[in-house]
Order: structure tokens, then sequence, then C-alpha cells
């Protein structure tokens, strides 16, 4: 595939644009000097609409939508689960976790941590954040983006590496958080309308006269197998989907770990104007996820009659950008490129804010804020540029690094989510509880993936992850009863706090349950 003059001038004219809004968005009155607040915080300011779209731009990057483009090809629509429940995990974090954290004023969730339960935990968390954002998540955003743009284009990928890099870099730099979020509305505009573009067109090419309605019924009656959304045991892909799993088991700690406590996601709704303003833009991303797999899963499910030999499953999305005109072509070309870089921008500024004001403003606990903000800075570039040089030796020899990514990063999920939800809803938990279902979730998910290995035992990712989320969660318990926490180290404060939300709030929490309702009664 190649890009037409046309096109590069559409993605020229999005990067200047983008680039100039960031800058544009973030400047301060003249003579003031940017505070941590500012940068990391974007002020404690951020309207419901920017924390909305800069929570799916965080979110969706090209391994995602090429990805599950291609889950959605050899799968169906199935895969679309990881989309639809994570709209009902974004408003159960709105109406409970946001009501705690947004009370205690939570910057970062290392610090939640240490109000919590004392100071080891926060800064082992801290350390093992920042490991797992800079060697997992922006090598793996920088090696699966070049690969999406090599795919597209055929523009070098190392070459495509650093260019990731350094755009993403530089137009968040200076304005820090409230220049990655108040441009994701455009970021989000831009894969939406892309996405949708691409989904029509397919659509509309398999239906012929009749339209994209036409083509979506083709589609159904040609593979009705392929819109099962609960699988059966004897279904090829039960292991990668096991059944009832997605609505009852692992999938929930892994949403409620990914939407809830994840700094690089939460960090946005911790920056609102206010809670109803937070749980305002909670709901607008619910209803962007609900969106997600037309943009996504659909595009890759009518390869199956465009493109039916496709040699591998993530071609789907790229054979589908061919079938668009020039124009059209730089235009949803723009949308993957906007998705990477919103994405890459959120992961980095994530890292700057907890090594700044978790690690370096602890150790150096005079530092004067305007130097607080330079640290952030260079921890930004220190992030991009170990990224950069680390991104094809520690993914390149992996034929399936977005499985292996998220292999890896199951072995942490259960164990964080048994810490912060006995922290946020248990008095009695202690800190040596909270260390022992961290270390236990990556013993029992170790001892589990090695038995996996070596054939030994068959047990599907989603459901290892539920056994192990209930395994460290009683271990918690117990621990916390034998080694109660000392009589200061709670300093979370859960009084005065309303779980009550909005008319608006729970209106749109009911059109969310009954979207899934319809949903998965029509495709079970």
């Amino acid at each position: 595939m190649s890009l037409a003059g046309l096109d590069l001038a559409i993605l020229a004219i999005y990067a200047v644009f983008i680039f100039g809004l960031a800058q544009w968005v973030s400047r301060s009155k003249a003579g003031h000097q940017k505070t941590s607040t500012d940068y990391f915080m974007a002020s404690r300011s951020l309207p419901w609409w920017a924390i909305g779209a800069s929570l799916i731009a965080a979110n969706i990057s090209a391994e995602q939508i090429i990805g599950m483009s291609g889950s959605g090809y050899v799968i169906g629509l199935g895969i679309a689960s990881y989309e639809w429940m994570a709209a009902l995990t974004l408003l159960i974090v709105g109406k409970f976790f946001l009501p705690i954290f947004l009370r205690n004023e939570i910057v970062t969730m290392p610090q939640f941590l240490q109000q919590r339960y004392g100071p080891t935990i926060r800064n082992v968390m801290a350390v093992f954040w920042l490991l797992l954002y800079v060697f997992v998540n922006v090598t793996s955003i920088l090696w699966l983006g070049a690969i999406a743009v090599h795919t597209v284009t055929g523009f070098n990928q190392d070459y495509a590496i650093i260019a990731i890099g350094v755009f993403a870099l530089a137009y968040q730099l200076w304005g820090g958080l409230k220049a990655v979020a108040l441009t994701d509305i455009v970021q989000v505009a831009l894969l939406v309308c892309g996405g949708l573009i691409i989904g029509f067109i397919a659509l509309s090419t398999i239906g012929g006269a009749g339209g994209a309605v036409a083509g979506f019924h083709t589609l159904i009656t040609q593979f009705p197998d392929k819109f099962d959304m609960i699988l059966s045991k004897d279904n090829p892909h039960y292991q990668e989907l096991p059944g009832i799993a997605v609505l009852l088991g692992g999938l929930w700690v892994m949403n409620i770990s990914y939407w809830g406590f994840n700094q690089y996601i939460i960090q946005r709704a911790l920056a609102a104007k206010s809670l109803p303003e937070a749980q305002k833009g909670i709901a607008f991303a619910a209803y962007l996820k609900l969106l997600m797999p037309v943009i996504v899963v659909l595009p890759g499910m009518a390869a199956l009659i465009l493109a039916p030999n496709l040699s591998a499953p993530d071609q789907a999305y790229p054979t589908m950008m061919n079938l668009l005109p020039v124009g059209l072509k730089g235009l949803v070309f723009a949308a993957l490129i906007a998705a990477i870089i919103a994405s890459l921008a959120s992961k980095v500024n994530s890292i700057s804010t907890i090594f700044t004001l978790d690690l370096y403003a602890k150790i150096r606990k005079d530092t004067p804020e305007h130097q607080l903000v330079t640290v952030g800075r260079i921890a930004a570039v220190a992030a991009v540029i170990i990224g950069i040089l680390t991104a094809r030796p520690l993914l390149g020899g992996f034929d399936q690094a977005f499985q292996f990514i998220q292999e890896f990063t199951g072995f942490f999920t259960p164990g964080i989510v048994v810490i912060f939800m006995l922290g946020l809803f248990w008095k009695r938990a202690s800190e040596a509880g909270a260390l022992t279902a961290a270390i236990g979730s990556v013993v029992l998910s170790a001892v589990f993936w090695w038995l996996q290995e070596t054939g030994q035992f068959i047990f599907p990712f989603m459901n290892r992850v539920g056994v192990v989320f209930v395994v460290s969660l009683i271990a918690a318990v117990i621990v916390s009863l034998l080694v109660p926490a000392k009589p200061d180290a709670m300093k979370i404060k859960l009084d005065q706090i309303s779980y009550k939300t909005s008319l608006g709030f729970n209106l749109a929490a009911v059109g969310v349950v009954a979207f899934l309702i319809v949903v998965y009664t029509i495709w079970w």
C-alpha cells in the first residue's frame, strides 16, 4: 500500500495542526510559571469532554486497532467483549472509585498506596510501574506502531520508531497533561471518523447497491458463527475467550485494573474540575467504548468476504484501507497515527508524573515547583530515548509481541486489583496483606504459566487471572488479620464520601446496561 501526494499532505496538515494546538491550549498567562499541578494535573481544570476523549485516546493505539481487527477476522464479534465490558467497568470506576480518589486529592496511584498502607508499598509499586510503562508499554507502542506504519506505507520501521517517539514527546513536552488531554478530543474525533469511514465503505462494497446495511446482513448470513459473543468449549478460540468468563470471570479483573488503577488512564479523571465533571467524562468515555467495535472489529470481519485469503490476520485493517480513495486514505492513516501518538504521549506523561512526584520529590523534599516541572520534562525525554533504543531488542524477536505483553502484565494484574479493592473498601487491610497479594499474584501466575507451557495443565489466560485474583484476595485477607496495620498507617479519608451520582450519570448507566443486554441477547 502506498500513499498519494494528497494523502501525505493531509498527514502533514494533521501533524502541524495537532502540534500547534497542543502548544496553544497549554500556554500560560504572562508572568505565570508552571507548577507541578499545572504540568502533571492540568491545573485540576479538565472539562468532561476532555476527560472522556483523553481516556479513549490513551487507551486505543495501533496495536488495538490492527490487532483487534485481526481478531475480528479470526475470532469474530466475540472479541468486542473487551470493549463493551470496559464501558460498564468505566461506570463502576466513576461511581465507586473516583469519589474516594478525589476526596483525598490523589495525584498518583503510588500516592494512594502510601496514604492507605505505608511508604514501602508505594516505593515498590512506583518502581514497578515505571519499569512496566517504559520497558513494556512505551516500547510496545513504538514497536507495534512502527509495524503498523511500515505495513501501511512501507516506511522503514526503525525510522518510524524514531519519528513516532520524537513527535509524541515534542507535542506534549512543554504543556504536560493539559497539552495531551485538551488535544485528545481532536485525536479521538479523527479516530472515530476514520474508523466509521473504513467500516462504512467496506460494508458498502460487500452490499453493492444495497449499501452498508445489506453488506452487514450479508456478513451475518455468510458467517453466523463469527457473531457468537459467548464461545462454547468446542470453539477453536475458546482459549482466548473462555465462554461465560468474559461476563463473570477474569475479564473483570483485567478491566478494573486497567480503568481503575492504571496511572496513565485514571490521571485524566483525577485532574477534573470536580467529581461531577469527572463522572460526566467517564460516562462519555463509556459510550465511546460502545462504539469502538464498529471502528476496530467490524473492518476485520468485513475482510472475511473482501479478503478471504490473508496470509496474516493483522493484514485485515491495512487491506481494508486499500478500499479507500485518495484523500480518505490519508485521513484514515492520520487517524491511525493519531491513535499511536495520543497513547504514547499519555504514557510518557504518566511516567514523568510518577518519577517526579513519587520518587524525586520524596527524596528532594524541598524542591521548588518550577524544578519539579523541569525534572518531569527530563524524565519524559529519558523515557522516550530508552523506549526508542530498546524497542527492537526487547520486542523484535517476538512474532506475537502484543500477546506476550498481555501475558506479562497478567502476572501482576490480580494482585494490583486486590491491593486497591481492599484498600478502598476494607479498613482492616494491612501493608503485609497487600504485599502478600502482590507477591502471591506473581508467583501463582508463574506457576500456572509454567504448567501451561510444559503441557501439564491447559488453562485459558482469562480464567487464570480470575483464579489468581481469588487466591490472592483470600491470602491478603488472612495475612491482614494475622498482621494488622499500624494504628497510624491509615491516612485515607473515607468520611463524607457520597456515592450518589447525578440523574444524567444514572441515565447514561442505564443506557449502557440496556445496550449490553440487547447485544448479548441477540448474539449470545
